[in-house]
């Protein structure tokens, strides 16, 4: 029986580039980094989760051109807590956004940030649960 995500794949043309940026700047860490007979097999995950991103090394990285940014969510979506916040945080590490500031939706906040090799990183905010009076 399947029991959990353990790998979510990003294309990337240079792995140690693609480390900095997923450790550096968006705040994940290095899990896996080992050399075996079919390259660099390379992971980053969110601290304490259970899923990896496994940076995988291809030439030409990034969405095929014929995927509009608009359209296209990213393969990979982050979860926050506070998105305002990290937002400001992010950006001060110099990471990039297709939008200025984060969305509010019914679904709750939404940004999406580019890495190096023009990945979309979806990183969303559930939206919040007002108290219950009672």
């Amino acid at each position: 029986m399947l029991t959990n995500i353990m790998y979510v794949t990003l294309q990337v043309a240079d792995q140690d580039r693609a480390l900095r940026f997923y450790t550096e700047q968006l705040g994940l860490e290095k899990r896996v980094d080992h050399t075996g007979p079919d390259g660099r097999f390379l992971t980053v995950g969110v601290p304490g989760g259970p899923v990896e991103i496994l940076l995988w090394p291809q030439a030409a990285a990034g969405q095929p051109a014929d995927m509009r940014a608009d359209t296209t969510v990213g393969p990979v979506f982050l979860e926050s807590d506070d998105l305002h916040k990290d937002f400001e945080t992010l950006r001060d590490r110099g990471v990039t956004f297709e939008q200025a500031e984060p969305e509010d939706y019914p679904f709750g906040v939404r940004i999406e940030a580019v890495d190096p090799d023009g990945n979309r990183i979806a990183l969303r905010q559930r939206p919040r649960v007002p108290a219950s009076a009672g």
